[in-house]
């Protein structure tokens, strides 16, 4: 379950990086500010390579080599956008996150077999990626205030989309589920995980995540980054009940 865990988170963060235009920040116009510092850049590719190594050793000995040599592939990816990232323009930096992005969409696909177990796997990975990366986002403006907000407001749409998106793919498992059971049925975990899962996991991170965007329009960076800390904490709190109740068909 942790290693499924630390695979989404992988895929997601590094997938939000293509949403804070890499290219310009890697290689900024004459006289302009990129939109996202370098060394954010930086931070989530060895973010990237912490999680993609620790998937790594958990699946060591147990899961089919394909899968293996993806996540090696990606931690040696990872390693080298955070080298690229650490010079001056950034040689190859924007390919070296779509190669990322591909070789961890790849062992998704392999660890989880059927489509409907990818696709929740891919909003899962969305959700997290968007909560984490807003949140060391909104933590960069305690070192740079000035800092343009776009880059915020973007991944903060993006933890919207994603709560969106993991809501309906969730709520299609359970409507699934209900053809078949009544919820009178539940019983035990399932009983117990299912409202942590969408009143801590979805509900609670929508409403903080609004607060967070209020709080960012009037430039309150500093309580922002308190927000979004409490909404990754759910976020975490809720994927994990999510994978709780997977084998019982409640989720995906």
């Amino acid at each position: 379950m942790l290693a499924d865990f630390c695979v989404r988170l992988a895929l997601g963060m590094i997938a939000c990086l293509l949403l804070l235009s890499p290219a310009a920040s890697a290689r900024p116009p004459q006289g302009q500010r990129p939109l996202a510092h370098p060394n954010f850049f930086r931070t989530q590719c060895l973010t990237v390579l912490a999680l993609a190594v620790g998937s790594l050793l958990w699946l060591w000995g147990s899961a089919e080599p394909a899968l293996l040599g993806c996540l090696a592939g990606a931690a040696a990816l990872a390693f080298l956008g955070s080298v690229t990232w650490s010079v001056e323009r950034s040689p190859g930096a924007v390919s070296l996150i779509v190669l990322t992005v591909a070789l961890l969409g790849v062992a998704v696909g392999l660890r989880e077999g059927d489509w409907g177990r990818i696709v929740g796997a891919i909003g899962s990975a969305a959700l997290l990626g968007a909560a984490v990366s807003a949140m060391l986002m909104g933590h960069s403006y305690l070192i740079a205030p000035a800092m343009s907000l776009v880059p915020l407001f973007r991944l903060l749409g993006a933890l919207f989309v994603a709560l969106a998106l993991r809501a309906a793919i969730d709520g299609w498992a359970l409507l699934q589920w209900t053809g078949d059971h009544s919820l009178a049925n539940l019983k035990g975990g399932p009983l117990l995980w299912l409202p942590v899962r969408w009143l801590v996991g979805l509900l609670a991170p929508l409403v903080l995540g609004w607060m967070a965007w209020q709080t960012a329009r009037i430039r309150s960076t500093q309580s922002a980054t308190g927000i979004l800390y409490v909404v990754v904490i759910f976020c975490f709190l809720g994927e994990l009940t999510g994978q709780l109740l997977r084998p019982d068909g409640l989720a995906w």
